[in-house]
């Protein structure tokens, strides 16, 4: 069977055409990016990094990109979020799963509204989630994370 040079070709030349149609329908029918318009709202990708203790978790869009981890600042805990663009306003709440809570506002901490910090009482557990809404533009984006990415204090 592997004698015939028809049968060699196609083992050969059949994978590649397969990956060019994929790429190609991807091309054609695939969604394509579009630049963030003002006054909507658009949701944020919880990546992977916020399932497992590696100390961050990053949310995407595109390329609107927030980073989240927990500091000690003195004798205080605080939620800090840095961001790739200036931010107008972020809001962010701690709590579980489908029950109620008033979310509070960050604070800027530098010069240039990329980094925002907000005050945690006590270490965030497992089954509560980081709810948040980042301005910038005229836009909201609006996400929520697991809190498995803080590293445990032992």
């Amino acid at each position: 069977m592997f004698t015939n040079k028809h049968v060699v070709i196609a083992l050969i030349v059949g994978p590649i055409l397969a990956i060019l149609a994929w790429i190609g329908v991807g091309q054609i029918a695939g969604e394509k990016a579009a630049v963030a318009v003002s006054g909507k709202s658009y949701p944020l990708v919880e990546k992977s990094d916020c399932r497992y203790e590696s100390g961050h978790c990053k949310l995407e869009n595109e390329d609107f990109k927030l980073v989240l981890r927990l500091e000690q600042r003195g004798i205080d805990t605080v939620l800090v979020l840095k961001s790739v663009h200036a931010l107008e306003g972020v809001l962010v709440s701690v709590a579980e799963p489908g029950s109620e809570t008033t979310p509070s506002a960050m604070r800027s901490s530098d010069a240039e509204n990329m980094e925002w910090v907000a005050s945690v009482g006590k270490l965030p557990t497992p089954p509560q989630r980081i709810y948040l809404v980042a301005s910038s533009g005229g836009v909201q984006y609006f996400g929520d994370a697991a809190t498995l990415f803080i590293k445990q204090q032992e």
